[in-house]
Parts: structure tokens; sequence; C-alpha cells
């Protein structure tokens, strides 16, 4: 019984002392945050005498620097020192403290006692280079690298943290060489590592300076070592991170020569290129598959691609006439003759079905054609849904809603859980958005928020955030339901009667919230009638009045495209594009500006 209330007894005394010492813990903690620093270290000296923890030591030794209290910060250092005279942080912090003190001198004797001694043990190398970062002396880490490397005979040692480094202090080309070393170690291991890595620093880019050292570089490399197919595959890599789809185009081509390869590393590139706009470089991808005859297994594929390149070219055209678009028609229907309605012509019969109905007033042939389609025996169930969703887009098109809701709600029915069910899922929410229904479309693009596929998920969030924000607090839905109605006219061609229904909410809500987005609606359909001084004045006045609307930086992008390609006036478009990584450099468009403005510049950009 003794020895139970005895145990009972220690037991209690121990969780005692444990919350006090966790509550004078939390105090110290306190005062260190509130600034209070002569305060938490009164209380961290105490706790680092009970338990000499590094983490007491942190706290206590920051403590005393925050009060700069050097003198006391010294002695405790130095008594430290001699208890553990192999402990290199301890001579590292005593460094910064005679630096504190102004004794520069003492200072870097005490950080080259650290150096000239280093053991040659990988642990204690990090340990002292780790002690230098903590006090901000880059260089002595860099060194302590550097010489760890030496003393450990492995000159591939700390590559990563001497790149951070590097990274930190602005030294960018040093930053790829220690890259670009560890890739040539090897590649196999290194290179996804290796671009993770860059592409986290390229993502704090403004200047651009990063990326150009990185392109100079492997350039060079590439120049040297033309064997060394890892630098080609980089420099691929780097290319595409920075939508320069020419370079990477060469950089592919050479890559498939050099392995006898399918094309399929350059189909690839094409289908990105393309999703990119950049259709000259998705021409020349798909071009050069074809060059490797019929019997190649991309053929068709290209083929096909090709006709789709020219087509979204034309479209996405300033100025492309009706003419145009019969001239394609044709060259459609002229492949889809020689190749049949099958499997692999689903993109051919899709793409003649949205010319004949978007384009050129053919809305039955176009349903007919997709019917055919649907109709196919043994097509696969996702192309089949492919096609249908086309067919709802059409009869929306058409003033068909119900209809239209009806084939949209068959294929998310039937494909709720892939990409082409939540495709269809968005055209339904839209179309409710369309007429007035807000609340239900809400709710399903709220669902849609968390879809695999990232361009459905980013628009259900833009179209979720259009309802909330422009509901009133009354619950008032006049204006948004306006917009909405606009928007439908806008989709279906019918751009003077929504243009009059957006100039209506102008005049009546002129300082309601969605004003930015009746703007952008405007200049937009401007841009389709192809009246472009009209959308160039309505994106300035979104740059101008609503600087920070998500569609500002849109705006500004879309500016600087019209004085580049419309109105020929260069430097306008430079000014434009730099206004962009100025004013958002946050901006998803920030790349394409920083290498359009370098194009217009006059530099040579590969």
């Amino acid at each position: 019984m003794k020895r139970i209330f005895l145990t009972i007894s220690i037991l209690t005394l121990t969780v005692t002392l444990l919350f006090a010492q966790n509550t004078r813990e939390q105090l110290a903690i306190q005062y260190y945050q509130n600034g209070q620093f002569e305060e938490a270290a009164s209380i961290f000296e105490s706790l680092y005498q009970q338990r000499p923890t590094a983490y007491y030591y942190n706290y206590y030794i920051n403590s005393l620097i925050g009060a700069q209290d050097f003198e006391t910060a010294e002695r405790f250092l130095r008594r430290r020192i001699r208890q553990e005279r192999d402990n290199v942080r301890l001579k590292i912090d005593l460094g910064f403290i005679y630096q504190n003190l102004g004794d520069a001198r003492r200072a870097q004797r005490q950080y080259d006692d650290v150096l000239n001694n280093l053991p040659a043990n990988e642990r204690a190398v990090r340990d002292a280079a780790n002690g230098f970062i903590m006090r901000r002396e880059n260089e002595y880490a860099i060194q302590t690298y550097i010489k760890g490397r030496h003393i450990l005979r492995n000159e591939n040692l700390f590559r990563y943290e001497l790149a951070n480094i590097y990274d930190r202090i602005h030294d960018h080309e040093k930053m790829v060489n220690e890259y670009l070393e560890l890739l040539a170690s090897n590649p196999q291991t290194h290179m996804r590592n290796v671009q993770n890595r860059l592409q986290h620093s390229l993502s704090r880019d403004p200047d651009g300076n990063k990326s150009e050292a990185l392109r100079i570089a492997l350039l060079k490399r590439v120049q040297r070592n033309p064997s060394a197919t890892y630098y080609a595959e980089m420099l691929l890599w780097h290319s595409v991170q920075q939508r320069d789809f020419k370079t990477a185009f060469t950089q592919a081509r050479a890559l498939d020569r050099r392995h006898r390869e399918d094309g399929k590393r350059v189909y690839d590139l094409g289908n990105l290129a393309l999703s990119n706009n950049a259709y000259d470089v998705a021409a020349d991808c798909f071009t050069y598959v074809l060059e490797k005859g019929e019997d190649n297994y991309y053929y068709l594929n290209a083929r096909v691609k090709l006709l789709h390149t020219r087509y979204s070219q034309i479209i996405n055209n300033y100025d492309f006439t009706i003419e145009d678009l019969r001239q394609i028609e044709v060259k459609y229907e002229d492949m889809l003759e020689a190749y049949g309605v099958n499997h692999r012509t689903v993109p051919l019969i899709k793409d003649l079905a949205h010319i004949r109905a978007f384009y050129l007033d053919k809305g039955k042939e176009a349903i007919d054609l997709l019917n055919t389609l649907v109709d196919m025996p043994q097509i696969p169930e996702g192309l089949a849904a492919e096609a249908k969703i086309l067919l709802g887009d059409i009869l929306l098109l058409n003033g068909d809603v119900w209809d239209a809701t009806l084939i949209y709600s068959q294929v998310e029915k039937d494909l709720k859980h892939e990409p082409v069910g939540h495709e269809a899922k968005f055209k339904n929410a839209r179309l409710s958005f369309y007429i007035n229904e807000f609340d239900w479309a809400k709710a399903q693009l709220d669902v849609l928020k968390a879809s695999t596929s990232k361009l459905i998920a980013n628009d259900a969030l833009a179209l979720s955030l259009l309802i909330s924000d422009n509901i009133a607090e009354d619950n008032s839905y006049d204006p948004l339901s306006m917009y909405a109605r606009a928007e439908l006219l806008a989709f279906q061609n019918k751009h003077y009667e929504a243009l009059d229904l957006l100039d209506s909410i102008e005049r009546r809500y002129f300082y309601h919230v969605i004003m930015d987005n009746v703007l952008f609606k405007k200049a937009e359909i401007f841009k389709n009638i192809q009246n472009h001084k009209a959308a160039d004045s309505l994106y300035k006045r979104i740059v101008d009045y609503y600087p920070k609307s998500v569609l500002a930086d849109d705006a500004l992008f879309l500016r600087a495209q019209l004085y580049e390609n419309i109105f020929e006036d260069k430097e306008k478009a430079m000014q434009l594009y730099q206004s962009i990584l100025t004013k958002f450099p946050g901006s998803l468009h920030v790349v394409d500006a920083r290498r359009r403005f370098r194009i217009l510049r006059g530099d040579i950009v590969n």
C-alpha cells in the first residue's frame, strides 16, 4: 500500500513539474513573440539549465541577441565552448556575437577557425554550413560545402544545398551549374528532382534572369556535348516551361532522330503547342510526323491534328472571313471522304459539325453528322459522349434549351466519374446559369470545383464566384439575370442583341460589382465581330477602373495582343506587356508577356 502511495505521489509530482515547466515555456515564447526579449531570456536561461536542449538553446541565445545583451551571450557561449569543443554551432554564434559587438576581426577568426578545422564528416559539414546560414553568412556556408566536398573526396556532395544558397543570393549562373553538374553525374537518378527544384525556383523569377541563365547554360552544354542527350532533354523541358515551343520543337526533333523514335515525342509536343495557341509550331510538329510516312502509327492522328490546327488558327485570327471557313470545310469533307466515318476520324467529324453549326449556319447538317457518329456501331463510350456534348452545344445554340439539358444530363449520368462526365455537368450548370437558375447552378459548380480536370475545376470556380459575388444583400438577382441572358445570346452568336442587353446593365447598374464582367464580355463580343478599337477601349476601362479585378490582367494582355497584331504599334505593345510584368507579377500571362516583350525589343529568342 505504501509503495502504491509512493508511486502515485511521484507521478503526481512529475506531472505537476511538467505542467509548471510547460507553463513557463509558453510564457517565455509569448514574451519572445511580443519582443520582450529580456523577460524571455530570463526564463529560457532557467529552462536551458534544467534541460540543455538545442530547442531551449536557440530561444535563449536569440533572446539575448534580441535584447542586445551581447556581453551575457559572449560569456555563455565561451563557457559552453569550453565544455563542448567540437560544437561548431556555438563557435559560429560566438563569431556572430563578436560582429554585433563591432569586433569584425575576432568574428572572422572565429569563422575561419570553424572552416579550417572542418572534420571529414558529412554531418559535421552540414552542421557547420547550417550554422553559417542561420547567421546569414552565406559566403562562409558556400566555402564550408566546397571544402566539405574536397575533404570527403566527392565532388557531387552538397549540390542541392549550394544551389539553394546561390539561388538565395541571386547568383543564377552558379545555381544552374550546380543542378546541371548533378544531372550529369547520374541523369536517370536526378532528372526529375532537378526539374522539380528548378521549376520551383523559376516560379520566383519576375525578371526572367534565372530562366535566361538556365537557357544559356543548356545551349552551351548541348553544343559542347551533343552526345549527352540529357542536356537536350532538359532544354526541351525548359523550353516547354517557358512556352518557347519553337526551341522545344528543335530539341524534340533532334531527340527523335537521335533515338530513332516513332515521332511520339514530337506529336505530343504538337498537341501541347496547339493547346497553347502556338499554331505554327504545332503545324511543324504534325508535319514532321507526317513525313515519317503513312505506315507510321501516328500518321492519321497527325493529319487530323494538322487540319484541326489550321481550323483553330483561322477562328482565332483577328480578321478571318466566312470564305476561310468554307475552304477549311471542304478540306474536312475531303479527308472524311478519304478515311471514312470510324473511331479514328471522330475528331474530324466533331470539327466539321462545329464549323457548320457555329460559323456556316448549317445547324441541321451538323446535328445529322453528329447523330451518325453517336449511332456508329461499337463506338467507345467516351467518344460517343464527346459527340453528345457537342450535340448539346448545338441544340443550345439553336435555342433548344431543354433538349440540350437532356443531352448533357444523359452524359453526366452515364459517365459521372469520368472527365467527360464532369464536362457535361459543367455545361449543364452553365446552362442553368444562362436561364437564371442560379442556386441550382452554383450547387453543381461547387461540386465541380474538386474535379480532377484542372480546366473544368477552374471554369467551375470562376462561374461559381461570378454568381456569389453578384448577388445583392437583399438577394436581388436583376443585374446578374440580365448578364446571364447576355452570355446566352453571345453563345448563340446573337452579338448585337447581347450588346444591347449589356448596354442596359451599364446604364441601369453602373456602380454594380458586375460591371467589370459586363465590360469584358462587351470587349469579347466586339473582338469577335472585328471591331477592335471598341474592344481595346473596353479593355482599357477595365484596367483603369477595376485594377483589382480578376479580369484586369487578362484585359491588359489582350490589349497588348491587339496592339501587336492588329494596330501594329510595337512600342505600345511592349509598354503593355511590360505593365503585366510590373503590375501583375503573379499573372498566368507573365511568361508569355515577357517572351513577347523580348521578341518585340529585338532580343534573340530561339
